[in-house]
């Protein structure tokens, strides 16, 4: 557990990385005048490409932006165990840990979310609503591929019934699958800003899943420590 634990937290600092070379790639890489109104993006001929091979489809936008509420609904679920346990508890620090980094790591992901809307990389290829809207990296994309992994990582740790278990991991899996190609495929993104979400909130998952391995193991040594102290101390008397 302890390689394991390690090798998830490195390789999430190297999506993170790879994240932060892509987003300079495409603000570096044949960049054009190809957007709404002129606007520059990266990528250019790949983007306009692809924008154009898929065309748009405002129901698949509609039907996507409004499952996006399932991830948030999540949240809010393991907001409510937490706080449940804080009061049941009555400590912070009695709170299970992966609970509380999950906490953290939900607020990292608004935290990354914001940043962007309030420095647009991109913007999207139509207007919404007759407005332009920063597009990198997709939101939507995001939030699920950041949320619905901790759902199966949880429904893992938690869940005993194996029937409920193997049901939620499942959902979790379709629905992610289903919403990534839908704001794909539905023209309301480039290409780039899906493969940067993606590149994301796989990043900060993986920091997410280490970090609560590396506790679990951290943990195990510590009663194993504990259980020893007790035996040798049983033997001495």
């Amino acid at each position: 557990m302890k390689r394991n634990g390690k090798r998830i937290l490195f390789t999430g600092m190297i999506m993170m990385l790879l994240f932060t070379v892509w987003t300079i790639l495409i603000q570096t890489v044949d960049v054009q005048a190809a957007g709404q109104n002129g606007t520059c993006i990266g990528f250019a001929a790949l983007n306009v490409w692809f924008h154009k091979t898929t065309g748009v489809h405002m129901w698949v936008y509609t039907v996507t932006d409004w499952l996006g509420l399932v991830p948030i609904v999540i949240c809010l679920i393991f907001g409510a165990v937490g706080l449940v346990q804080l009061v049941g508890r009555r400590s912070l620090l009695k709170v299970d840990t992966d609970i509380l980094l999950l906490g953290l790591y939900y607020i990292l992901v608004i935290f990354g979310y914001l940043i962007f809307e309030m420095i647009p990389i991109n913007y999207r290829p139509v207007l919404i609503e007759g407005r332009m809207e920063a597009s990198y990296p997709s939101s939507t994309t995001l939030l699920v591929m950041s949320v619905m992994p901790t759902l199966m990582f949880q429904t893992v740790r938690r869940v005993r019934n194996t029937v409920a278990r193997n049901s939620i991991y499942a959902f979790s899996v379709l629905f992610t699958a289903f919403m990534v190609a839908g704001r794909t495929l539905a023209g309301v993104h480039w290409l780039t800003d899906i493969i940067g979400s993606v590149l994301l909130s796989a990043g900060l998952y993986l920091i997410y899943h280490g970090s609560v391995k590396l506790t679990d193991q951290y943990k195990e040594r510590r009663d194993r420590n504990g259980i020893s102290r007790e035996i040798a101390g049983t033997q001495e008397e």
